[in-house]
């Protein structure tokens, strides 16, 4: 059995766990409240992860823990023999995108969405929204141009490099982010959930925003 520590909020952990759930393997989330604080503790950070983050992948029968989502898509690619690309090239290929959403895209895709929407009104720092928002517009230029004629980021198959680019952009939380305005990658995320098995982030582990409220 495999366990996801995670928090439905968190479209880090959404990499990993709609990478479970399509791969068919046995997982189970595990709930970290985060926005208590919980993944700072100095408990969380001795026992799970001492990067005090979310998600944290157990694999109970090895006693194999790993962090960071894409090296948890990795290794569920390694348990399943899914999403890592048919080749050599393309392998290299779905890093490529994977290290781009990670420092192009979702890493500011997350932190916008934080700071438009989990942060006080008085306390939203408009300038670097919309600093971050400018950045994010050039990353959703160069995935909507890339799928121009393409039905997946990498192949002819789903990858993580499409599991790990799509994780932010089914939010329904506003950052900036429309679908309308970008067609190629509009029509992607329709296929992406098409897919059998996909479900919503807030539907596949637990946390919402409206629990909180």
């Amino acid at each position: 059995m495999l366990k996801l520590y995670c928090f439905g909020e968190s479209g880090n952990a959404y990499k990993a766990a709609l990478a479970l759930e399509l791969s068919g393997l046995p997982w189970q989330p595990v709930f970290v409240d985060f926005f208590a604080g919980e993944a700072r503790s100095e408990a969380y950070k001795a026992n799970i992860n001492e990067m005090g983050e979310v998600p944290v992948l157990v694999d109970t029968e090895t006693g194999y823990s790993i962090t960071q989502s894409g090296a948890i898509q990795d290794y569920i690619s390694h348990l399943s023999g899914k999403f890592a690309g048919q080749t050599d090239q393309e392998r290299r290929e779905v890093l490529r995108w994977v290290l781009f959403d990670n420092h192009k895209l979702s890493s500011q895709a997350g932190v916008t969405r934080f700071l438009m929407n989990f942060l006080p009104e008085e306390k939203r720092p408009q300038q670097v929204i919309d600093f971050m928002q400018g950045r994010l517009k050039a990353a959703y230029a160069v995935l909507d141009a890339h799928l121009d004629g393409r039905d997946w980021i990498v192949g002819d198959s789903l990858t993580n490099a499409d599991l790990s680019c799509c994780s932010y952009l089914y939010y329904p939380e506003p950052f900036g982010f429309d679908r309308a305005d970008w067609p190629n990658i509009d029509a992607w995320l329709s296929r992406l959930s098409d897919q059998p098995g996909w479900k919503h982030p807030y539907d596949l582990m637990p946390g919402n925003p409206s629990e909180r409220s």
